[in-house]
């Protein structure tokens, strides 16, 4: 459990937190964030995923912003700038901050070689186009935020996806829904989760909506399908 420092393709340096194996090595999962930074809740994650035998990294994607934010979802406050910082996003700069990590982690002498991404929230999205722009071995996404905006691009998936879809996300309405379940349905390389009753960050623990049971369900889907593409 470290930071460590990412070199940005267009010039400077970010950070991230990574966790490494008891094992010493193995396979690694790239962790991509909410909208509130790299939080407790994503380093949890990281640590969870090292105690898998993942080599896992979380990289600060707000760094262009505001490095090294940390934010919570319990006061009004922090939600004000969560979606300040949401909206100065810069999407296309936000993946290839995402794909210098990806080879940032790839070489890590922990790491075995193959790597995939999980992503949450706005990280759900940014789960899907690095399915689309990056060679990643698989990616996951999380009740991603404005997929459908970015069908165009599903052509271009070559590796394993796998969505877990919030049947009453506010973020994700019905439509939207199912143009993505439309859009990705048939691809044999994508597999689609929904969840009836949940809403959007079913599985952040101790958010608002968590639910346990959804979540578990979720995690134990990904955590087969990260074997799977993965080993280990």
């Amino acid at each position: 459990m470290a930071e460590v420092t990412i070199k940005a393709a267009d010039g400077g340096s970010f950070s991230g937190y990574a966790a490494m194996p008891a094992g010493g090595t193995g396979a690694g999962i790239l962790v991509i964030q909410e909208i509130f930074g790299v939080n407790k809740v994503m380093r949890d994650l990281v640590d969870g995923f090292a105690a898998q035998g993942y080599v896992a990294l979380c990289p600060d994607l707000f760094w262009r912003q505001q490095p090294g934010i940390q934010l919570t979802d319990k006061t009004e406050a922090e939600w004000a700038r969560a979606f300040e910082l949401y909206k100065g996003f810069d999407e296309a700069k936000g993946v290839a901050d995402l794909k210098a990590s990806l080879a940032h982690l790839r070489g890590l002498p922990a790491c075995t070689g193959k790597v995939g991404t999980v992503g949450f929230c706005l990280g759900g999205k940014l789960a899907y186009l690095m399915a689309t722009r990056s060679d990643a071995d698989c990616n996951i996404g999380y009740y991603g935020v404005a997929i459908e905006k970015a069908l165009d691009e599903a052509a271009k998936i070559t590796k394993p996806l796998m969505l877990h879809i919030a049947e009453k996300d506010e973020y994700c309405p019905p439509g939207a829904q199912q143009q993505i379940k439309a859009a990705l349905g048939r691809n044999p390389r994508v597999t689609i989760h929904s969840y009836p009753g949940m809403n959007h960050a079913f599985a952040r623990v101790g958010g608002q909506h968590y639910d346990k049971a959804a979540a578990d369900t979720a995690n134990r889907r990904s955590a087969e399908f990260f074997k799977a593409h993965l080993g280990g």
